[in-house]
């Protein structure tokens, strides 16, 4: 018994060594937000005070030191984030995850984004403002790589810390550039169904703005089905691998002085973008006595992408515009290295890349590629048909200006200066919204735009030998969609089509109307907004679209062949406002029914994976409406009953029962069991939360979260067979900024400021979010000194 106390006791002092050695460990590791740092650069001091929500409010005396103080607290919260980001370019994902990241790498390496940023620092002068705070910033991360403590996760992952370049920054713009992705999922994917079934489904699809003026020529099919099938199967594999978010979409609206209680300009904003942990911004106030801003930033990048300060706010949304072509090229049949253009053979070029994989040997590939850009072909490995698409993308082919534009738009001092940097943004498409002191509101929808042959359809593979099928010319910024000061007296974007740019529809990748519905409905509808009021609009969970449209299907319904629960059920259907909340039934029946909808219509013609395919497009949330109003199509018959021609009728009345037997089974045959609250659920995930024994340190959550896809509070989900909606994507901040009180302007963060998992500010503001709560952009100098929870002070090394 004796031996037994001594050995317990033995392994009890061991625990209490590893739990100390463990909260030493955190302790080491956890950012330093207080103290006295000398930073290499500095001219003079600079103090950060630190809100109660980790927030760093930088005070310098030149631009250049605070900007390199930034770059020092940027990198202590989030250093393992920014170095994910800029490792996608660069193809450099395998060598931190592992050869099952090899896929994402070639993908992203043939996409040319590196290449791409080593032109243009080749040309950049380096003497420009831009580029000089731009150094300042990377200096600062660089010293905190240099002397602070190094993220657990590069422990983890056994990575050596490296300094960041500047070709860094232009990496991580790049990567947001493309990471709309939208086309890749799309156009392949339509290609094939076009080919497969025909023209006449086609009709049917919700493909542009407009499809009665839609003209889809003739095509002289080819053997290229399985390639565009595999190009979609292939990039939607690579980019269900990446370890950071994308972005997917927005919110915003700016209400000019007439329609405010204040007479002052409010501007909103939600950028909504892929679910992660961490978050994708990191705010900061930088005060010089020449410059304030309180801004937004990527991580790695030294210019806010969203801001304000006394005198103007701005925020972004998606522009979804289409700045992706892919063309079929043809290859010289006597000679494999030659493809045909317009004005004869032209050789491929081919470029050779190394990956480096963790615990695994280097991967060499070469790809080709043309005039057009890289030949996709190598991103799926399963592709056997070897006539070659390319992806022409308007970002690698253009002069890349955008960070200029970034600095322009975080230094304008009025709506001109503003104006003016907006035509450097090339890609990817955005919607800048605007507003500020003055009483002006603005939107510019800002790309680098192209006219291409009139009724040619960009949203399948082109003919790259013709020469017919190429822009015709680029559009000039004055001819961009815009409205200065409208006389509704508001300006708004929910990623939905804008009216007609250069007399013609420009093709995109919109969102259906649901959320520009309900925003302007309700911004049409009151002409004295403040600050409450646009933070209750900015969390609305009211669809305008889904009632509707359970109002026609629900005409089609034999009540007599209803039990008693069912008939109760579909009267609260009718009878539903389209609200979304946690405690309510309806949404969880109405989107199971919806699912069902979509599978008894489509796959029977396009079988279960590509049917999983159309599920991920913008196209199949336009086409949820604009379907199911359809009462006659070829898309209702199952061709697979050869006794009978179903009618929509039928599918509705399937779709029913299906939804009904699926919730019985999961939930119990009592509906008010069927709560919203059990299936719709955001965990922010985290790249090593992925170790299921490490997932509860890293993600933040599982919650119940009210709202849905495609409302206000845009909380969006893939449908798959499960029947549970775990949350992907949605607001990335919610931000209210109000003018006629702008240091009481108010926002609030998904899980918190801090990537360190050792910080207090990992998740302080997760339950916030879910709750709808807000907290102050802290302004006033006097009360950020006052009310600090602490202060970090930056001195000159001597």
């Amino acid at each position: 018994m004796k031996k037994l106390k001594k050995v317990l006791l033995v392994v009890a002092g061991l625990i209490v060594l590893v739990i100390i050695g463990l909260a030493l460990l955190a302790y080491a590791l956890k950012p330093d937000y207080s103290g006295k740092k000398t930073l290499q650069g500095l001219q003079s001091e600079v103090q950060v005070y630190y809100d109660t929500f980790g927030i760093p409010h930088i005070y310098a005396e030149t631009e250049t030191d605070a900007l390199r103080a930034l770059g020092y607290v940027h990198a202590q919260d989030r250093l393992w984030q920014m170095e994910l980001l800029r490792r996608v370019a660069k193809g450099r994902l395998s060598e931190v995850f592992g050869k099952d990241l090899v896929k994402t790498d070639k993908f992203f390496l043939s996409l040319g984004i590196d290449d791409h940023t080593t032109q243009t620092v080749a040309t950049l002068d380096k003497q420009s403002e831009m580029a000089v705070l731009s150094q300042a910033y990377l200096d600062g991360v660089n010293s905190f790589i240099e002397d602070g403590p190094t993220p657990i996760e590069f422990y983890l992952t056994g990575l050596d810390k490296e300094p960041f370049a500047i070709e860094d920054i232009y990496n991580a713009v790049g990567y947001m550039a493309f990471s709309f992705a939208m086309a890749h999922k799309t156009d392949p994917l339509l290609t094939t169904m076009r080919d497969k079934l025909g023209e006449e489904y086609m009709r049917d699809l919700a493909i542009d703005s407009d499809t009665s003026t839609v003209w889809i020529k003739n095509y002289q099919k080819r053997d290229v089905d399985s390639l565009a099938g595999e190009i979609t199967i292939g990039v939607s594999a690579v980019l269900d691998r990446l370890p950071i978010p994308q972005f997917i979409g927005s919110n915003s609206w700016v209400i000019a002085p007439e329609k405010t209680k204040s007479g002052k300009v409010i501007l909103a904003n939600d950028p909504h973008i892929g679910f992660a942990q961490p978050s994708v911004w990191y705010e900061a106030h930088v005060n010089t006595p020449t410059y304030e801003k309180y801004g937004y930033h990527l991580a790695g990048v030294p210019f806010p992408l969203l801001g304000h300060d006394r005198n103007l706010a701005y925020g972004l949304t998606m522009f979804e515009n289409d700045d992706i072509d892919f063309y079929y090229e043809e290859t010289n049949p006597s000679d494999s290295t030659q493809y045909k253009t317009a004005d004869g053979w032209k050789n491929f070029e081919y470029v050779t890349k190394t990956i480096k994989v963790k615990d695994g040997e280097d991967v060499e590939f070469t790809y080709s590629k043309t005039h057009h850009g890289p030949v996709l072909n190598h991103i799926a490995d399963q592709i056997s048909v070897e006539t070659p698409v390319t992806m022409s993308w308007i970002y690698t082919k253009e002069k890349n200006e955008v960070m200029d534009g970034l600095y322009g738009l975080s230094h304008a001092a009025n709506i001109d200066e503003f104006k003016s940097a907006l035509p450097k943004i090339h890609a990817p498409g955005l919607n800048v919204m605007y507003g500020d002191a003055e009483g002006n509101v603005a939107w510019w929808a800002t790309a680098k735009l192209y006219q291409m042959p009139d009724s040619l359809s960009t949203k399948f593979i082109l003919d790259g030998s013709s020469g017919k099928e190429e822009p015709l010319r680029f559009l000039d910024f004055s001819e961009n969609p815009q409205a200065i000061n409208p006389p509704w007296h508001y300006v708004y974007s929910a990623n939905n089509q804008p009216d007609s740019i250069a007399g013609m529809l420009y093709p995109g990748y919109y969102l259906p109307e649901n959320r520009a519905k309900r925003i302007v409905q309700l911004l049409d509808a009151k002409d004295d907004w403040d600050k409450e009021s646009t933070s209750e609009m900015i969390l609305d969970v009211t669809s305008s679209v889904n009632p509707g449209l359970i109002t026609e299907l629900i005409k089609l319904f034999d009540v007599t062949k209803l039990t008693n629960e069912q008939l109760v059920q579909v009267d609260s259907l009718e009878n539903w406002n389209g609200h979304y909340s946690l405690n309510s039934t309806i949404p969880t029946l109405y989107h199971r029914c919806e699912y069902f909808m979509v599978k008894n219509t489509m796959e029977d013609e396009l079988g279960t994976e590509r049917l999983n395919q159309f599920l991920a497009t913008h196209l199949f949330k336009r086409q949820i409406a604009w379907g199911a109003k359809m009462e006659q199509g070829k898309w209702w018959d199952n061709i697979n009953t050869k006794d009978k021609v179903e009618t929509r009728r039928d599918i509705v009345l399937k779709s029913f029962s299906d939804a009904w037997n699926s919730l019985v089974k999961d939930f119990g045959p009592d509906p008010t069991q069927w709560t919203w609250d059990k299936v719709h659920t955001l965990e922010h995930g985290h790249p090593i939360g992925q170790v299921e024994s490490l997932r509860k340190y890293f993600n933040v959550g599982p919650f119940p979260v009210n709202g849905t896809r495609e409302v206000i509070n845009n909380m969006g989900f893939p449908y798959d067979s499960t029947g549970y909606y775990k949350v992907n994507s949605g607001p990335s901040t919610r931000r209210i900024i109000d003018f006629s009180d702008i240091e009481n302007s108010i926002s609030i963060l998904p899980t918190g400021q801090s990537g360190n998992p050792f910080s207090k500010h990992y998740k302080d503001q997760a339950e916030m979010y879910i709750q709808g709560k807000f907290r102050k952009m802290m302004m006033n100098t006097e009360e950020i000194q006052e009310k600090a929870e602490s202060v970090l002070i930056f001195t000159k090394a001597e």
